[in-house]
This record gives structure tokens, C-alpha cells and sequence, in this order.
């Protein structure tokens, strides 16, 4: 285990990276470890631990406006917000229990660093569409601020779209502020039952291509619907197919009906309620049918829609075994295999490759596997070298968890 430091401010964070930039150490950072197993396993000799950088800074209800630090749980977060009816926007998932970590100890800067949002995300955007500004500290121990505490902000580059998906290897955040919304009155869910991907597929289009406002857009094999706590779902014993929408009472029951009448020609349909709807979206949000077994290798694949059955297809002919759902309206395809040494990294990526391109992240596997497959989509030359240039900007030293999400000098 390495040596970790828990700093408790900007001004410890920094005196740290100075310290690890001069002496030339490494430091791997994390909050509560609950993505300890997401990307490059990193092997350093020093850890930063930023959870005791938590709690709420500033909080305006009426200006849709919250700063916290970002070892601040999501979960507390979504309590301080839901007493206001308050939400953040981007359903940020809670990935621990796929790693056999407990559920609600995902932090704010965890799900910023890894830009993990939910299946709001093609209405509402990704957590870089929510993240207005922050504070942190760079490779080489300078104290920086990006963006502003406002909704509209248009001055410099757009700093918090880039440390977005940086897995922390371009800066350490100390302090972050999020743009919140309203959550809804009412939410309600329409099911459509017995269609296989391909036509579960174009319905989904239908309904996101429709004026009434979808939220949630998902399609259930089977063998996955299944495994879901919502009896509806898991006693239909066919393929379900799950239309979220949200709003007003009025609006939520007027626009249940036209999407009634529109998805009606393509199979039986039932209708969730609050508690069910909400339950069952939440184990859509956190892949919750793939939690176990955990030695089976997990996917997160990015497709054009309509391409995901014929994706899943090759891949489920060449491993019968393989599961999977879809999410964003196909656009998200989860996808869980029999164990591997090479987790079928050249089945997953080929697959995508011959059916019009996208990008697969291996979400789960054991050390060794991480670290001998590419975890992440391998980017083209040029693009590659333009992320290597913008590491090099923040942390010319690589040492900011080196490896992380790509092979590095010592790693």
C-alpha cells in the first residue's frame, strides 16, 4: 500500500504536489476508493487522499447554484438537494458496489473527474455541461481557478470541460461549483414488453424523436429485466422497453397517453408510478444487474443507436454467455462477458469497428487485465499526441496518477 497524505485545503494540496514535483513522486489521488477499479491500476509509492476536503461552501436555491469541495458525497449532496426539490441534473451513477465497494460512498469530484453521468445525460448533459468552475492545483503545485460562480460565463478557455473525464491526471480540484436544477413533480414510466433489440431499438428512436419530452430512454434484454427489483420488470419475462417521463402532474399524465398511443403498435405496454419508476431507473443509472458476479469482465460501449443490436449480436454469437442492456436510446450499450485474460477486448472493439464506429471502456476486470488492455478507447496518433501536449501543460513531471488512463514511463 502506498504511503498516503490527507491533506485538508488548497494550501496542503499544493505544499504536497510541490514536494512530489521536486522529489520527483508520484502520487495516485482518490476520495473514498470507490473507482479504485475503473481505469490503469496506478502504482505509485504515494497516495493523496482527498477526502477530508468535503462539505458545502455556498449554496444559492435561487440562483441554481452549489460549491463544495469535491470529497463531498454525492449522496449527501442529493439529500441537501432534494429538501429544496433541487437535483443535480446529470444523475451522477453509483458505480461502488460493481467493484464490491458499499453503495453512497461515490464523491463530487469522483463522478467530475471521471465525467460519469446517468440516463438523463442525452436530455440534460454530462457532468462537464454542470461544472461551472473550480479551484485546484497543477503537476507542478500552482494554485489555479477556471470558470465562475454564475450560469453564464464566457471569459477564457473552458477549463472545467477539460479536467471532465481527466481521471485527476491533469489537476488536483480542491473546490467546485455546480449548476443545479429543479427536480420534478411527478415522474412516471412507460413500458412496451416482447420486442427483441432491433425493434426495442426503433421504438426508443420513435419516442425520443416525438415532442413530448422523454427523459429516460433504455431497453432490457430479457435475461436482464429479469434481475430488476420492480415486479412488473422482472416477472414480464420478455424483453422490456422503458420510456422515463418527468414534470408537472398535468403534463406527466398528458404526455403518458400521446406516448401511449404512439408506442402502442409495438407491443403491450404498463405504466410505473413514482417509487417503481424511480427504482427502476436507479438500478439502469448504476448497471445494478451486473453487479455480480464480479469476475466477469463489464463494458460500457458508446455506439450510434441504431448500431447497438447488430454490436451486440456479433459479440453475443461469438459468447453466447455475454448480457448486455441499452441506454440512451441504444446510444449506451452495458455489456458483461465470461472472464477472460484479455477480457475479449478484440471481440468488444472489434465489433463496434464494423458496425460504423463508437468507443468501448473496459469498466471492470482483475489488476493484470487493466493493465495489459487498453481500458480506454485507444486514440487515434494525432489525437493522442494533443492529450499527451495538454498533460504536458498541467503536469510536465507526470505526477498526477501516471498511468491512470494510459501507459506511461514506469508504469
Amino acid at each position: 500500500m502506498p504511503e498516503t497524505f490527507i491533506p485538508s485545503g488548497t494550501t496542503d494540496v499544493a505544499d504536497l504536489i510541490k514536494w512530489a514535483a521536486a522529489e520527483t513522486r508520484p502520487l495516485s489521488l482518490h476520495g473514498h476508493r470507490s473507482k479504485a477499479g475503473l481505469g490503469r491500476p496506478a502504482q505509485t509509492e504515494y497516495a493523496l487522499d482527498m477526502s477530508r476536503l468535503s462539505g458545502i461552501l455556498d449554496y444559492e436555491p435561487a440562483e441554481l447554484v452549489l460549491t463544495l469541495r469535491p470529497g463531498t458525497l454525492v449522496s449527501d449532496v442529493e439529500k441537501l438537494l432534494g429538501a429544496r426539490n433541487q437535483m443535480l441534473a446529470f444523475e451522477p451513477p453509483d458505480y461502488g458496489p460493481l467493484w464490491g465497494h458499499a453503495a453512497a460512498r461515490g464523491t463530487i469530484g469522483g463522478a467530475i473527474g471521471c465525467n460519469l453521468a446517468g440516463p438523463r445525460r442525452f436530455k440534460a448533459g454530462a457532468v462537464r455541461d454542470h461544472l461551472l468552475g473550480f479551484t485546484a492545483v497543477s503537476g507542478r503545485g500552482e494554485i489555479f481557478k477556471a470558470g465562475a460562480k454564475v450560469v453564464k460565463n464566457v471569459t477564457g478557455y473552458d477549463l472545467p470541460k477539460l479536467v471532465c473525464g481527466a481521471y485527476g491526471t491533469l489537476a488536483a480540484l480542491t473546490e467546485v461549483t455546480l449548476k443545479v436544477l429543479p427536480a420534478p413533480e411527478k415522474t412516471r414510466t412507460v413500458l412496451v414488453f416482447g420486442l427483441d433489440d432491433a425493434r426495442a431499438i426503433q421504438a426508443l428512436a420513435a419516442a425520443a424523436a416525438s415532442p413530448h419530452e422523454v427523459a429516460g430512454l433504455a431497453h432490457l434484454p430479457a435475461a436482464v429485466a429479469a434481475l430488476s427489483g420492480v415486479a412488473y420488470v422482472a416477472k414480464a419475462g420478455t424483453g422490456v422497453t422503458a420510456v422515463r417521463i418527468e414534470g408537472t402532474d398535468i403534463s406527466v399524465k398528458a404526455r403518458c397517453e400521446a406516448l401511449r398511443d404512439l408506442l402502442g403498435a409495438f407491443g403491450p405496454l404498463e405504466e410505473l408510478h413514482s417509487m417503481n419508476s424511480a427504482w427502476l431507473w436507479r438500478e439502469i443509472r448504476d448497471a445494478a444487474a451486473f453487479t455480480l458476479p464480479q469476475d466477469r469482465p463489464l463494458w460500457r460501449m458508446s455506439t450510434a443507436p441504431l448500431s447497438g443490436p447488430a454490436v451486440t449480436a456479433v459479440i453475443a454469437q461469438a459468447q453466447p454467455e455475454a448480457r448486455f442492456f441499452y441506454d440512451w436510446a441504444g446510444g449506451l450499450v452495458w455489456l458483461t462477458l465470461p472472464a477472460a485474460q484479455d477480457a475479449h477486448a478484440g471481440l468488444v472493439r472489434g465489433a463496434i469497428a464494423a458496425h460504423g464506429g463508437g468507443h468501448a471502456t473496459l469498466l471492470r476486470a482483475d489488476l493484470a487485465t487493466r493493465a495489459a488492455v487498453p481500458v480506454f478507447q485507444p486514440q487515434p496518433a494525432a489525437l493522442a499526441a494533443l492529450s499527451q501536449r495538454v498533460k504536458d501543460s498541467f503536469d510536465p513531471i507526470n505526477i498526477l496518477n501516471p498511468g491512470r488512463m494510459a501507459p506511461s514511463a514506469g508504469t
